[in-house]
């Protein structure tokens, strides 16, 4: 008897924790509830309900800032990675793993120097998912361009197609890394739009939290309220390298 109960009890906490995950409601008076639907779970499929972009905008990014770049390795483990001894301080410079890279652009006509952050775009027609011969990089219903490490056979194929030179190989054994985001030897990789986060009901990435400058907004291109979209609408924007028609989910203004 006493088993049964105990059965029965687990079920009924199971359906209420469920039903709890479901639907937030807020009390704001007597007799008027608010209804909000909570961020999917991860047991939920990812579907094209959702894409996933980012504005950045150039006239905010200061020169010789790195906030991005070291929240990025901070929230992946990049920054766990050491320079293997005797190696080439130089090379290694080269060949380390980044997911975002801080550029300079010039204007041929006045001279002009543009500081932006490049990372992976996440296109709707992603050339590294073209070339790839396992299917390891693939984008997702809601517009994540990723790379699947268990099929990936470091041809590097990806990285040479990607014309934002966005994705980096690991060339040496990786002794630590976070459980969120594994990472192996002979493997490309490159940004996610922090997919950990989104996929357990977070709406920020790593790189828009720590930019003190507000030069990334993310979230929900599909949606019109949400910040992205309304920044979109309200500031001149334009794609890196339009006349591949990528229709990438990172934009840029003040470029």
């Amino acid at each position: 008897m006493s088993s049964n109960n105990e059965s029965i009890d687990r079920k009924r906490r199971s359906f209420l924790g469920k039903a709890g995950a479901a639907v937030a409601t807020t009390v704001v008076a007597p007799g008027v509830v608010l209804h909000a639907a909570a961020p999917r779970s991860p047991e939920q499929p990812v579907t094209d309900a959702v894409r996933w972009g980012m504005l950045i905008d150039a006239n905010k990014c200061a020169s010789g800032c790195s906030d991005c770049v070291q929240a990025c390795e901070e929230e992946n483990g990049l920054n766990l990675v050491q320079m293997p001894e005797g190696a080439d301080p130089e090379e290694w410079a080269r060949q380390r793993p980044r997911w975002i890279r801080q550029i300079q652009l010039q204007d041929n006509l006045t001279g002009q120097v543009t500081t932006l952050p490049m990372m992976c775009q996440h296109c709707e027609e992603p050339p590294c998912a073209d070339v790839c011969p396992t299917g390891a990089s693939f984008r997702r219903a809601d517009g994540i361009v990723m790379v699947d490490r268990h099929i990936c056979i470091g041809c590097r194929y990806c990285m040479m197609a990607c014309p934002y030179k966005a994705r980096s190989f690991i060339h040496e054994e990786v002794e630590e890394k976070p459980t969120h985001t594994p990472r192996g030897k002979g493997c490309v990789e490159s940004c996610n739009f922090c997919v950990h986060r989104l996929d357990n009901g977070r709406t920020t990435t790593a790189c828009q939290d720590a930019c003190r400058h507000q030069a990334i907004v993310f979230g929900d291109l599909k949606d019109k309220n949400s910040p992205v979209a309304k920044a979109l609408e309200s500031v001149k924007s334009r794609q890196i390298r339009a006349d591949l028609q990528l229709n990438t989910g990172v934009r840029y203004s003040g470029v």
